[in-house]
């Protein structure tokens, strides 16, 4: 302990002395570091940029430390612009440029637009998810599109990002705007999406940065061609969540996984015949409270169903999901209707009470996703490992016949290796089971629940 406060008390020197040198550099009669004499300046003391940030600095600490007074302190000085700040159009013009290049340091330390606006969301609300979709909006115009990740591109695409503003001196202006707020409010909204950025930690990088993504040839067609198979599955699964006829939604979704699985195949045979092979990536899919770790023993289920992984990252309200492109996609639609479809049964379920006429809503509906999720991945892989049998079947006597398994155990390992550099230490989070009323319906919940859509699909156009 004497050794750290001798060295944070030399630290706090050695940092006076540097403030000391530097405050008479530029003084009537001082030397600089090439030994001339230099006359009075007007410019001695800090620039505006430099007091804005300085002020919001300390306002994103108090913010941390719910220090209000604190914060509405700062606040009133940059509303202001008061002191060295240089007035309300250079502290716009601050705030703006923190925006982009802390949008920058956010991407460099793992973090997508949509984690980025998904984390805004959940601290704050839409509108600080879409001031950050306009700070990546923003800053994305330093990097032609094709060094852009498809994947990204999608994420910035899907989340509306575009520069609605005239010029960056006027976004903060046009925000206010466009989002009714006086300017206390505005530089208030602006601090809080600061902090937001000050709270991204390291993660893992799923992706290549924008301008570091080289596409290869073919890739735009076949990231077409994906899309256009989601989009079928989006508008079945669509139609499935939103019929209140379990016959009706079984139509349109009974045969969805085996079309995933099929798929699959069918993406990793053409890998496989290419030169150029695919290499597996990752996305974050948001899970949030409440019944957040049956949640995620769904989402797990799928992915596992689909020759992919998932890690959950509890504190940071989201799962990676670990495989080949398509196959990631799907698992993130598949889970998607899955939880509306369990949502709604077990809401239709309605609420509980014990003997005691004390209220077990909760630990009913606990135990109810648990077995919902257990038993959806048990009819995942049936499913899987049917198709991938008919699969096998059905190129029977041809040139590929043997090399289906080892293709899929290939990519297996791929997905398995990737999950291990990226994540080294996992441990399994286990959810109890306190509920046996909630189990058995989440059982027969699960077992009315459905899971493809093949033929459907493929009679479409």
């Amino acid at each position: 302990m004497g050794t750290r406060n001798r060295e944070r008390r030399r630290a706090k020197q050695k940092a006076r002395q540097t403030q000391q040198r530097n405050n008479h550099k530029g003084r009537p009669g001082t030397s600089t570091e090439s030994g001339t004499s230099t006359e009075s300046s007007a410019d001695t003391g800090p620039r505006p940029a430099q007091v804005v940030e300085h002020l919001v600095g300390a306002a994103v600490h108090a913010i941390e430390h719910n220090s209000e007074s604190a914060v509405r302190g700062y606040c009133d000085l940059l509303v202001l612009g008061a002191g060295g700040t240089g007035g309300p159009l250079a502290v716009d013009a601050a705030l703006t440029g923190l925006l982009q290049r802390e949008t920058e340091s956010a991407w460099q330390r793992g973090w997508q637009p949509a984690d980025l606006a998904r984390m805004a969301q959940r601290e704050y609300g839409s509108r600080h998810a879409r001031v950050i979709v306009d700070a990546n909006a923003a800053q994305m115009r330093a990097y032609p599109a094709a060094t852009v990740d498809e994947h990204w591109a999608a994420q910035l695409q899907a989340l509306g990002a575009a520069v609605w503003w005239q010029r960056d001196d006027q976004y903060l202006p046009a925000l206010g705007e466009r989002e009714g707020l006086a300017r206390p409010e505005l530089i208030r909204c602006v601090l809080e999406v600061l902090y937001v950025f000050s709270t991204c930690p390291q993660i893992q990088k799923l992706c290549p940065l924008p301008g570091e993504a080289r596409r290869a040839a073919g890739a735009q067609e076949r990231a077409d061609h994906d899309e256009r198979q989601l989009d079928r599955i989006r508008a079945l699964l669509a139609k499935a969540e939103s019929t209140n006829f379990p016959e009706e939604a079984e139509t349109y979704t009974a045969k969805a996984q085996e079309l995933m699985a099929r798929y699959s195949i069918d993406q990793a045979l053409l890998s496989a015949g290419t030169d150029t092979r695919e290499q597996p990536g990752g996305r974050r899919i948001g899970v949030d409270n409440p019944y957040e770790a049956p949640k995620v023993m769904l989402l797990d289920a799928v992915a596992r169903a689909n020759r992919c992984r998932s890690v959950w990252s509890k504190y940071l309200g989201f799962v990676t999901v670990l495989g080949f492109a398509s196959d990631a996609a799907a698992v993130e639609l598949l889970f998607t209707s899955l939880l509306v479809q369990a949502t709604t049964a077990m809401v239709r379920a309605g609420s509980r009470r014990d003997s005691y006429g004390r209220s077990s809503t909760r630990s009913f509906r606990q135990s109810f996703l648990v077995a919902y999720a257990t038993r959806i991945g048990e009819r995942l892989h049936t499913a899987t490992r049917e198709a991938t049998e008919q699969a096998s079947q059905a190129m029977a006597g041809q040139p590929g016949e043997q090399r289906l398994l080892p293709v899929l155990a290939s990519r297996e390992e791929a997905v398995g290796a990737l999950t291990n550099e990226l994540f080294p230490e996992l441990s399994d989070h286990p959810v109890s089971i306190t509920n046996r009323e909630g189990w058995v319906h989440g059982r027969a919940a699960a077992d009315r629940a459905h899971l493809n859509i093949r033929e459907e699909v493929v009679a479409k156009p």
